[in-house]
């Protein structure tokens, strides 16, 4: 039995004094990964612009807002981020409308997540999500957008379905 144990040992020994580079580098580059996937780029980077919307009543209410203009901070949204201005809010635009689904995932404040189409047309309203949640919110419809709020901003300020987003990266209705 000691032979046995002492012959898988060496085995081991030898495997590893032999291969220890390959090792060394699998191991930095596992290690490097976690620390690629926690960058957070702060929002003072994202481009930034108006955005109007226009409510049925007439009312127009006007936010700055940061754009999502690439994968990356698609997914990075507005991880990370403790406190939002009343009238400041997130941008995604789509290169074309697809099936829309997001999460709460590292996001600390609540959230109203308005769905759009290519006018800027809101199909669809995620109220009051719910922070560091994992489950998936989307509208049943394909979308073009979507305008990531305060929790309880649309509610607060009469933002309902069927009003209209104004914003360069809509087509402007005929």
């Amino acid at each position: 039995m000691q032979l046995a144990a002492t012959w898988r040992g060496d085995a081991v020994r030898r495997y590893l004094a032999g291969n220890w580079l390959w090792i060394l580098a699998v191991g930095a580059a596992a290690a490097a990964a976690p620390a690629r996937a926690q960058y957070v780029e702060p929002l003072s980077a994202f481009p930034q612009s108006s955005l109007s919307i226009r409510t049925a009543a007439g009312k127009l209410i006007n936010f700055k807002v940061w754009t999502a203009d690439s994968p990356r901070r698609d997914e990075q949204g507005l991880m990370f981020v403790h406190e939002m201005d009343e009238h400041a809010g997130m941008l995604f635009i789509f290169p074309q409308s697809k099936r829309v689904t997001m999460w709460m995932k590292n996001t600390y404040i609540s959230l109203d997540m308005l769905f759009m189409n290519r006018l800027g047309k809101i199909d669809y309203i995620a109220a009051r999500t719910t922070p560091l949640s994992e489950d998936i919110i989307g509208p049943p419809d394909p979308e073009f957008a979507v305008l990531e709020l305060n929790g309880g901003a649309a509610m607060r300020l009469g933002i309902k379905v069927g009003d209209f987003a104004l914003h360069p990266s809509f087509q402007r209705p005929n």
